[in-house]
């Protein structure tokens, strides 16, 4: 997951904190309409138009020196990805394309009204999945707001990053470049770690198994920069990203509760939107207490929170214990872990959800992870 920065509310408070992947439609499209087909066929294949290969940018005399900067420490990501992670060299990111954009799609999420189960589209390739992407914010807004006219809870929310699970070299986007050093090696072992393992339709395992490589990732990068790199701003927005989940996933069980419950809807209705004010206010509160007051997720109560904000909570962080649990089996090694995760990842399903339910294990004192 991808945590903001105190006192700032830039593109990183907006973010979700997961990265959906927008896969290009010929190789999934199994329900999508023709209009739909249509926009993410131009949106990919502009984006592919736009790559320029990065070492030629680092050599060029009219590549900006910032640019140059921060396509290098890109590069230095990667391979530290590659070399001491065990991720694939195969991941892409070797080529650069600005878009001058402030996403690179924006993605929908729907749940009924009084339901925290999301809707799904289904694909060839990438099975069912609780979103639809779409290159342009306007196209995202229209299908949210047919959702909507259907009785739907709806989210929009913008992606930064972009992944076709390597069926393409997909290349680094401005919009990821746009962050802090820490969020900018996120994204990339994020990505990576879609490429190296992808399970068809198995959001839960996907995203709990990428979260946890990005989150691992970053802090053993961290490290490895020794002195030239400080821990503290990194490890406290994990800190706060854990403290605000854990805050969403206690609404989200009053919330199902309450939904479960035989009562009138117009009853729901009103016991909703107290539900949702007092998480509004309850966060608020942990901010004052926890964190003086910084404005860590203010961007996230921006829109109205509803159903749809909440879906996919446990979806993409449900795992995380079993990755943790997994990562310490393999002697907190990097790819001794990315093996063991693919001995997981071939389980049948029903075995794989149950792995993936079992709580924590006490973490020694000295381990950070």
């Amino acid at each position: 997951m991808q945590q903001p920065t105190a006192m700032r509310t830039d593109r990183r408070d907006a973010r979700p904190w997961f990265v959906p992947l927008l896969f290009l439609p010929m190789l999934l499209a199994a329900c999508a309409s023709p209009a739909y087909y249509s926009q993410a066929v131009s949106g990919h294949f502009e984006l592919m138009r736009l790559r320029e290969p990065i070492e030629e940018l680092l050599a060029s005399p009219d590549t900006s020196p910032e640019l140059k900067q921060r396509l290098s420490l890109a590069q230095d990501i990667r391979t530290f990805g590659i070399d001491d992670i065990g991720l694939s060299a195969d991941a892409g990111y070797t080529q650069f394309a600005k878009t001058g954009r402030e996403a690179v799609s924006w993605n929908v999420v729907a749940a009924p009204e009084f339901s925290l189960e999301p809707k799904t589209w289904c694909f060839a390739v990438a099975g069912c999945v609780p979103y639809r992407g779409y290159f342009k914010k306007e196209g995202a807004t229209r299908f949210a707001g047919k959702l909507h006219d259907k009785g739907y809870d709806v989210s929009v929310t913008p992606a930064t990053a972009y992944s076709t699970l390597g069926w393409f070299d997909d290349p680094l986007l401005d919009t990821m470049l746009a962050n802090d050093d820490a969020e900018l090696a996120a994204f990339l072992f994020h990505e990576m770690a879609h490429q190296y393992l992808y399970v068809k339709g198995d959001t839960l395992f996907n995203e709990s198994f990428a979260s946890f490589v990005e989150e691992a990732g970053v802090q053993l990068w961290l490290e490895s920069l020794g002195a030239g790199a400080s821990l503290e701003p990194w490890e406290t927005s994990r800190q706060v990203a854990q403290a605000f989940q854990v805050l969403l996933l206690s609404f989200r069980a009053d919330l199902e509760q309450l939904y479960a419950s035989e009562r009138p809807e117009h009853e729901m209705r009103t016991e909703k939107s107290r539900l949702f004010t007092q998480l509004e206010h309850a966060w608020a509160a942990q901010l004052d207490e926890q964190w003086n007051g910084a404005s860590y997720y203010a961007a996230w109560f921006d829109s109205e929170p509803n159903n749809a904000r909440l879906a996919l909570v446990q979806s993409y962080r449900g795992g995380t214990c079993a990755f943790q649990n997994l990562f310490r089996e393999a002697g907190r090694d990097m790819p001794r872990f990315l093996n063991a995760a693919s001995d997981k990842a071939k389980m049948d399903r029903k075995d794989r959800s149950d792995w993936l339910k079992q709580p924590c294990k006490p973490i020694a004192p000295e381990s950070k992870l």
